[in-house]
C-alpha cells in the first residue's frame, strides 16, 4: 500500500499494491495495521456500503453533521469522479477540495477524514462504488451541499447535465449550509 498526499493534507490517496498475472488479480484493499502504520490514523469502520448507478449519475455532495463519518472509497466496476470538499471552518483548506478519478482499471482509494462533505459523477455506463464508514448513517443528521456551488469551483468534467436525486437538487449552497466548526 502506498500513500499519496493530495492538495489538502488529510485527503490521501491509497494505491494498493496489487499482484496480477494471466488468471487475474489481487491485491488487500485494506488493512488497518498497515493504515495505522502509513498514515498515523486508525479507521474503525463500522459499516460497508454499495452502490451501483448508471453513466452521469452525480451523488453529493453528502456529510452527517453530527455522527461524522471518515470514509474510505473506491470502484470496483466502471469509473467516477470523486470529489472531496473540506467544510472544517477552522481548517486552512477550509473551502477547497480534491477530484480525482476512481476506477476498477486504477483500483487507487481515497481516504475522506471526518469534516468533508462527498459526491461523484459516474463516467462510464455504469459503476459500483464501494465505501467503508467510521459511523452509522442517521438519516436525520445528513446534509447535502449543491453539487454545482459556484463558490466550490468544482468542475465535474461533464458535457450535460448530470442525473441528480431529488433530495440532492435540493442541496443548501455552500454559505448557507450547515458546516463542521
Amino acid at each position: 500500500m502506498k500513500i499519496i498526499q493530495t492538495a489538502i493534507p488529510d485527503l490521501l490517496i491509497i494505491e494498493p499494491k496489487v499482484f496480477g498475472d494471466d488468471r487475474g488479480f489481487f491485491f488487500e484493499s485494506f488493512n488497518r495495521r498497515r493504515f495505522a502504520e502509513l498514515t498515523g490514523r486508525d479507521a474503525d469502520f463500522v459499516q460497508d456500503n454499495h452502490s451501483r448507478s448508471a453513466q452521469n449519475v452525480l451523488r453529493g455532495l453528502h456529510y452527517q453533521i453530527q455522527h461524522p463519518q471518515a470514509k474510505l472509497v473506491r470502484v470496483v466496476q466502471g469509473a467516477v469522479l470523486d470529489v472531496a470538499v473540506d467544510i472544517r471552518k477552522s481548517s486552512p483548506t477550509f473551502g477547497k477540495h480534491v477530484a480525482l478519478e476512481l476506477s476498477a482499471d486504477n483500483k487507487l482509494m481515497l481516504w475522506i477524514p471526518e469534516g468533508f462533505a462527498h459526491g461523484f459523477l459516474v463516467l462510464t455506463e455504469s459503476a459500483e462504488f464501494l465505501y467503508k464508514t467510521t459511523d452509522y448513517w442517521f438519516p436525520e443528521h445528513e446534509r447535502c451541499i449543491r453539487w454545482n456551488d459556484p463558490t466550490l469551483g468544482i468542475d465535474w468534467k461533464q458535457q450535460t447535465a448530470p442525473a441528480v436525486s431529488g433530495k440532492d437538487a435540493q442541496g443548501k449552497s455552500f454559505s448557507d449550509a450547515e458546516l463542521f466548526a
